[in-house]
């Protein structure tokens, strides 16, 4: 799993995507979740300043990190990762076969975004 999903923010946001256009391609809905996340920005601009900042706020998917953190280390989705980019007004660039380290600038929590569903499951 080696690939590379990179879509340029000029590029417009779909128009009315299939399911499979949606999830089942090869970006896995990555494109999908990075163009809700510019969506997004656009109806909440300060949650975008915010992404903006470094911070990593509470999205749709596993990966923000809440206001008083207890765990200075978690774990997050890429499908958290593209939406967050797509806020920030960001390319999309997720490499599927590299994990990513982000430290918010909020909180100072370190959060590890992966493809791995296994580390999301509860115990």
């Amino acid at each position: 799993m080696g690939k590379r999903i990179y879509r340029s923010i000029k590029e417009p946001i779909r128009n009315d995507p299939t399911p499979d256009q949606k999830w089942r391609g090869d970006d896995k809905g990555l494109v999908l979740c990075w163009e809700v996340g510019r969506e997004l920005a656009v109806v909440q601009p300060k949650l975008a300043k915010r992404a903006q900042r470094g911070e990593l706020p509470m999205l749709s998917w596993k990966g923000g990190v809440k206001r008083n953190p207890k765990k200075k280390k978690k774990t997050g989705s890429f499908c958290y990762l593209a939406q967050w980019q797509g806020l920030r007004g960001d390319d999309l660039d997720i490499k599927l076969s590299e994990k990513q380290t982000i430290k918010c600038s909020r909180t100072g929590v370190k959060v590890v975004y992966s493809m791995e569903t296994t580390i999301f499951a509860v115990p």
